[in-house]
């Protein structure tokens, strides 16, 4: 049995019944084993069991009460998994499918997304099975306020850095961050994604839809092709799916579907983003209302058709396990040509073995192609730090270049070892190796 091999069998008797953990970790530390294999002093440093296990896990309560005066108790979660190269930087995310085992998986991916940004900061994610869909913005700030009661302990401007995900928006950031400045009686850069009134950065709601477009782009660039005129399927309708679809449509592509929790929308014209902004940014509304509102629009229920759809361009951007393996197949046989994740891991482990074995097509996965978010929090943290103010064109520059340059990086190191256009590999191995570095310069720690 391998090195890699017992972390892993011994990582899934630890932690039983973490699925989305255990899916992270296999894809990331099957991957690892040429990097392994070539730094026998990992396995006797136990590297790997260290990169695994969370620095800190911290589990609290969250008591609340709606407008009715009912009380309400809620599980809340920080997971600071590492902090090699930098304060821990990931989001919170307020959803109900949220547990422990989302959560570390969630950190464990970041760990390597945020690496790949070539910017200092380490990985943690966090958030809470609380659902704000349907609460009031009293209840959504009563929860916040409960909150950041406890996770202030926790972090800091140079010790954990959140930020936002599903269910945690510009609305939620605001309440969080005002409990925060309340209990501490500090104006700092503790969360990012702020509003731009108090220290948030501009592109930061666009950067991780942009990123991923920018990431996509600089792929075909290196093929000689581009995305004018290219079909392209956008799942989700939050930040990410429409900031992508944004991008697509300004570098010439065609999105024809988009979708919500609900179902999904298909306009054989090209999707309408005034439209699907006015329904989901202002109206907070679901996306069967584009149908009612565009001609020739036509409405599904349920979200794994979308995927039936032909295009040249997937790009998943809605949730974890989106695809699996009898709808990436139906994408490779209606002659996919691009797949990049712009949500984490939206693609299940048969659906990645199904797009890296099929002929012509390159898969772009999430830990690099989403990392514009985090990089532009990051830039955030910076502009913070240094009590500055970029323009936009300023961060979108940065952002852009930080996204060209982890294409390359991750292309490179496909290559160093041996396995040219897996971009899954490249990703993971690019990412580890900086941390890698990093935890063995600092010892048993």
């Amino acid at each position: 049995m391998s090195y890699v091999e017992k972390v892993l069998n011994d990582l899934k008797e630890r932690n039983p019944g973490e699925k989305e953990f255990h899916q992270a970790a296999t894809e990331i530390l099957l991957t690892l084993e040429p990097v392994i294999n070539a730094h026998p002093e990992y396995e006797k440093a136990a590297l790997l069991e260290r990169f695994t296990e969370p620095e800190r896990t911290i589990l609290f309560r969250v008591p609340w009460v709606d407008d009715n005066g009912a009380v309400h108790v809620n599980k809340g979660y920080r997971v600071q998994f590492n902090s090699a190269i930098g304060p821990y930087k990931g989001g919170l995310r307020f959803h109900p499918s949220v547990n422990l085992s989302v959560i570390k998986f969630l950190g464990l991916e970041q760990i390597l997304k945020n690496s790949l940004t070539g910017l200092p900061i380490g990985g943690g994610k966090g958030g809470s099975d609380f659902d704000p869909k349907g609460k009031s913005d009293r209840e959504i700030m009563a929860f916040c306020q409960s909150f950041m009661n406890e996770l202030y302990r926790h972090i800091g401007a140079d010790t954990d850095v959140p930020a936002g995900d599903i269910g945690v928006g510009a609305r939620e950031v605001g309440y969080l961050f005002g409990q925060y400045k309340r209990l501490r009686d500090e104006h700092v850069g503790v969360l990012t994604g702020r509003g731009l009134s108090y220290g948030g950065s501009l592109i930061r709601k666009e950067a991780t839809g942009y990123g991923l477009v920018y990431m996509l782009d600089e792929a075909m660039k290196m093929r000689g092709v581009s995305l004018k005129n290219k079909t392209v399927l956008v799942s989700g309708s939050g930040n990410v799916a429409i900031y992508a679809c944004e991008k697509v449509q300004q570098l010439g592509g065609k999105v024809v579907a988009m979708c919500d929790s609900n179902g999904y929308v298909y306009d054989p014209n090209g999707i309408d983003l005034a439209v699907v902004k006015q329904i989901k940014e202002v109206e907070r509304g679901r996306i069967k209302e584009y149908a009612n509102r565009v001609s020739g629009a036509v409405y599904t229920e349920g979200c794994k058709g979308i995927w039936t759809i032909p295009c040249d361009v997937a790009l998943p951007c809605a949730t974890q396990n989106e695809i699996d393996g009898e709808s990436a197949k139906a994408l490779v046989a209606n002659g996919v040509e691009y797949v990049a994740e712009g949500a984490n891991m939206p693609s299940t482990l048969d659906a990645i073995d199904t797009f890296q074995k099929a002929t012509g097509v390159i898969f772009l996965p999430a830990k690099a192609a989403n990392a514009g978010g985090v990089a532009t929090s990051a830039l955030e943290m910076a502009q913070s730090s240094g009590r500055l103010y970029w323009s936009a064109e300023e961060v979108d520059a940065k952002l852009k270049t930080i996204m060209v340059n982890i294409y390359h990086n991750i292309d490179n190191a496909a290559k160093k070892y041996g396995f040219e256009g897996n971009y899954v590999m490249g990703a993971n191995i690019a990412g580890f190796e900086k941390v890698a570095e990093a935890m063995m310069a600092h010892g048993i720690v």
